[in-house]
């Protein structure tokens, strides 16, 4: 516990950023998904207080994310009412909790770092193109949606032609005057200053924006309703618990709506794994989260949002990207931004209501940047075109598609270069350098040798001269495909017609059910399959 006290100074801090971007966030997604506004604000409060506190993520911010908003808006519709669609987010978040105990978490770790660095510098791209109409004051697609297509009818890229005609005078002064501000606050001589380090920029922003909007009312620059933030507003603490909703445990028997809970636990779960593992490849300690525990956490806090009206949530990598990236140390910023949300929804909407849309996509705008800054590129490209080439697919994929099936397609790209550069490396055979001291030809197997290299092996054993010996050292291999295998027994008969003699290293060759593998499988029931950190 002494931990999170310890670094209070930066949590804080970051919470008050995280809270700030994660509002209009919550308030977007739920409008995207034809439900309640009111059900994103409680998934952000159950998302940061139960997740955060459960989760052993130590910078991964939770709450509703915009990869669910398509199947939430399916599901209402098709269920025909809101409170069943949260019994669905119930059994959903039960599911997602057995598949934290049944350690579904090691999923996670067959992602390989180019397309985790891809989906991050994608999402930067994104974040960077979708909040430019927001800065110019054309707010008709929602906050926080990743996805090419809108609903709205346009794309990312489209909006661009559309978004001239509601261009906004004050929106821009507003989001003009904030960038400015942000790029002075991010300035050397700018940190150096005690009070600065203590006072976040983006806090400033937003005070700087609620000013302006106040200072614009009755002039020609006044912001529309649909250009600051909107939390509905209740009437005392009666009004407020009026929000929430509760299940329909009455459709218990629906099988519809273990269908959609199925879904929606497949699909939130996946996306934490994937924002899970960006988020530790973004936290500068290099901590490693139990993935296995997040999947728990992350059923219990559906669970609970379902129970009390709110949507379904996930980890979301825009909140948590803004809690590193404002200093965030420990969960305590999570935590914390979950408690401010559920406090200024109770106390203070009125105030929350006035906070420029364009002063927040400034904030993003450096979010993105910091995601996606050239120097990333840079660093991918020179660790070659097998990490490069995955990592701009998944960043092209994300921009043009959305968040899962643009790492889906990076993913493709990745697997293709690992097969390809198995099918180029099965064994190693070069001449002069694979002839032993008793002049023996060498052939020397790979850890891995599957059907894709069949074609190879078979040439190189055509190509051993006649009337020579040929050792065939398969002992570093851990699994041979059972084509290869047959290969090698068809190349021993027709051997002793060439005179060559055979020798075989680790005759488990001769059966897949003796290979090495079967051997390897054996030892590892007596190990954990993943380390205990994970559990």
């Amino acid at each position: 516990m002494k931990q999170y006290f310890t670094h209070l100074k930066h949590d804080l801090p970051a919470s008050l950023i995280v809270f700030l971007v994660a509002v209009p966030l919550c308030l977007g997604i739920a409008l995207a998904s034809g439900a309640p506004l009111f059900s994103g604000i409680i998934a952000g409060i159950v998302g940061g207080i139960v997740v955060g506190t459960l989760s052993g993520s130590q910078l991964g911010v939770s709450g509703p994310a915009a990869g669910l908003a398509v199947i939430v808006l399916t599901a209402i519709q098709d269920l025909g009412a809101f409170d069943i669609f949260l019994l669905a987010v119930v059994i959903a978040g039960v599911f997602q909790f057995i598949l934290g105990v049944l350690k579904a978490g090691i999923i996670g770790y067959y992602f390989p770092n180019s397309v985790i660095k891809g989906m991050l510098a994608g999402i930067g791209v994104i974040i960077f193109l979708k909040q430019i109409p927001h800065a110019l004051g054309y707010d008709k697609d929602f906050e926080g949606n990743l996805a090419f297509s809108q609903a709205d009818g346009h794309n990312t890229f489209s909006q661009f032609y559309y978004m001239l005609e509601g261009i906004s005078p004050g929106a821009i002064i507003i989001s003009v005057a904030s960038i400015l501000l942000l790029i002075l606050w991010e300035r050397p001589f700018m940190k150096k200053i005690s009070i600065f380090k203590i006072i976040q920029g983006p806090l400033v922003v937003v005070a700087l924006g609620i000013l302006l909007n106040l200072f614009f009312q009755n002039t020609g620059y006044a912001l529309k309703l649909d250009q600051v933030v909107s939390i509905p507003v209740s009437e005392g603490l009666s009004g407020f618990l009026n929000l929430f909703t509760f299940p329909d445990f009455s459709q218990w028997n629906n099988p519809q709506v273990y269908t959609i809970a199925i879904t929606l636990a497949v699909v939130a779960s996946l996306e934490t794994l994937l924002c899970l593992e960006a988020t530790d490849k973004l936290d500068p300690l290099k901590r490693v989260s139990p993935a296995n525990q997040e999947l728990r956490a992350q059923g219990i806090g559906n669970l609970v949002s379902g129970l009390i009206g709110g949507l379904p949530v996930t980890q979301v990598i825009v909140r948590s990207s803004t809690n590193i990236l404002s200093g965030g140390k420990t969960k305590v910023s999570a935590i914390v931004h979950g408690f401010i949300l559920l406090i200024s929804a109770m106390a203070i909407p009125t105030v929350l209501n006035l906070i420029p849309l364009s002063s927040l996509a400034a904030i993003l705008f450096l979010v993105g940047y910091k995601l996606a800054k050239p120097s990333i590129f840079k660093e991918m490209f020179q660790k070659g075109w097998t990490n490069f080439i995955p990592f701009i697919v998944t960043i092209v994929g994300i921009v043009l598609t959305d968040l899962l099936v643009g790492i889906a397609i990076g993913m493709c790209v990745a697997i293709f270069f690992i097969l390809y550069d198995n099918y180029k490396k099965p064994f190693l055979f070069e001449g002069k350098k694979h002839i032993n001291e008793s002049g023996d030809i060498v052939i020397q197997l790979s850890e891995d040798v599957t059907f894709l290299n069949k074609a190879n092996i078979q040439r190189a054993l055509n190509i051993i001269p006649d009337n020579r010996k040929v050792v065939i050292d398969a002992s570093k291999s851990i699994d041979v495909h059972s084509d290869v295998i047959e290969i090698i027994d068809e190349f021993t008969v027709n051997a002793k017609e060439r005179n060559i003699e055979v020798e075989i290293i680790e005759r488990e060759l001769k059966s897949i059910n003796e290979s090495p593998l079967r051997i390897l499988e054996s030892s590892m029931k007596k190990m954990p399959l993943e380390p205990a950190v994970a559990n």
